[in-house]
């Protein structure tokens, strides 16, 4: 049995459109730079050659890496879950760290969608697993490097 993967809708669209790009327009350049670069003679000294073959498996190995990304993927669409004040996968959530007061916001997503500068926080990160499952009010104990931080869960929106 496969494992699933998941994935915000925004998610797998930003996928689907990497994958068009590698499939449409990256592919094409790379096959007509191997074509060039094989027009200039010996290959075993051919710099251009060497560089577009290994451009070709980078491209290729991301292109099936994606196929199979997509292939596995569990798309959860937030917006069809009522929301009952419990963290989920898509959800978004404000949170107070008790000892300092600072307020934070993070949206729980996949892996590939993960950027801690826009707030959007890994399902897997140490956060989120800390995170997913309690509800409004309650205190979630996050363990960090540098010791264990608490924070009470303020708001959840979906």
């Amino acid at each position: 049995m496969t494992n699933l993967i998941p994935m915000t809708i925004r998610g797998a669209e930003k996928l689907r459109e990497e994958l068009k790009e590698l499939k449409t327009i990256q592919r094409p350049r790379i096959i007509l730079a191997i074509s060039t670069a094989r027009e200039h003679g010996d290959l075993k000294e051919n710099a251009e050659y060497h560089a577009a073959r290994e451009e070709q498996s980078f491209c290729e190995g991301r292109i099936q890496e994606i196929e199979k990304k997509l292939s596995q993927a569990q798309i959860i669409d937030i917006s069809t879950i009522s929301n009952h004040g419990r963290v989920v996968f898509g959800s978004t959530v404000t949170v107070i760290n008790i000892k300092t007061k600072e307020k934070f916001t993070y949206q729980i997503v996949g892996d590939d969608e993960a950027d801690f500068k826009k707030n959007l926080i890994s399902i897997n990160s140490p956060m989120a697993r800390g995170l997913i499952g309690k509800e409004v009010g309650m205190i979630a104990t996050i363990r960090t490097p540098g010791g264990d931080i608490d924070y009470n869960i303020f708001n959840v929106d979906y």
